[in-house]
């Protein structure tokens, strides 16, 4: 296949290694080569089996409204922007495109996902989450952060679920959700060791949105991997 890596950040560039490590053939733009999705045109994409954006909120929009409105599949890593989420799935509808999104395209998230909606379900416990994520990354809670955050909700609707974030160093990234009740605690957690599980999962998305038309969630396809 072959593949546009939007965004030569840490995880942009290892999503091409990784991607090429597949036997893809990979282009990779920075913002600079790619600005106001400029470099997105029909030509451009001629031949693309599938984008695969991990840049920033603002460039994402951009990013996804040129392809979607070329009808061309893409692979969203970049969180952040999700008050647009209506506007590219209207879109993807509209022009027959795809898009595939997610907070967070490890594998190991993923479980840890449907364990946290597990917990969720047992009675006479407080939750919080903490995440802990590298100085550089942008919004604080994490996109994952979120994500846990809305799984407990959607289960105990109305309740109290603080979220406290940390940034330090190079962090790849760690999710705790906490569970306690007046006798125990429980704790669920995700410690990231490289960004490679996040990046080989984007990859094995891209393969899989090839050829599709629609919009999901990484967490609703994930199993068909």
């Amino acid at each position: 296949m072959h593949f546009l890596v939007l965004g030569k950040g840490k995880t942009g560039s290892l999503v091409a290694e990784i991607a090429r490590e597949r036997n893809h053939s990979v282009l990779a733009l920075d913002v600079n080569e790619n600005m106001n999705a400029s470099a997105l045109t029909a030509p451009a994409l001629a031949g693309i089996d599938a984008v695969i954006d991990f840049t920033t909120p603002e460039s994402a929009v951009e990013n996804m409204r040129a392809v979607l409105i070329l009808g061309g599949r893409i692979v969203v890593g970049t969180t952040g922007w999700y008050s647009h989420l209506d506007e590219m799935r209207a879109l993807a509808d509209k022009h027959q495109g795809a898009l595939l999104y997610g907070t967070n395209f490890s594998i190991g998230v993923q479980k840890l996902f449907r364990l946290t909606a597990e917990l969720a379900r047992i009675d006479g416990y407080t939750f919080s989450i903490t995440e802990t994520h590298h100085t550089s990354k942008l919004d604080a809670p994490s996109g994952t952060a979120l994500t846990l955050k809305e799984i407990i909700l959607g289960i105990r609707p109305g309740i109290d679920v603080p979220v406290t974030s940390h940034r330090i160093g190079d962090a790849k990234g760690e999710h705790i959700v906490t569970a306690t009740s007046d006798h125990d605690t429980l704790e669920l957690r995700h410690d990231a060791h490289s960004r490679r599980g996040f990046a080989l999962g984007a990859v094995r998305a891209a393969e899989w949105v090839a050829g599709k038309h629609g919009a999901w969630d990484f967490r609703e396809i994930f199993d068909q991997l």
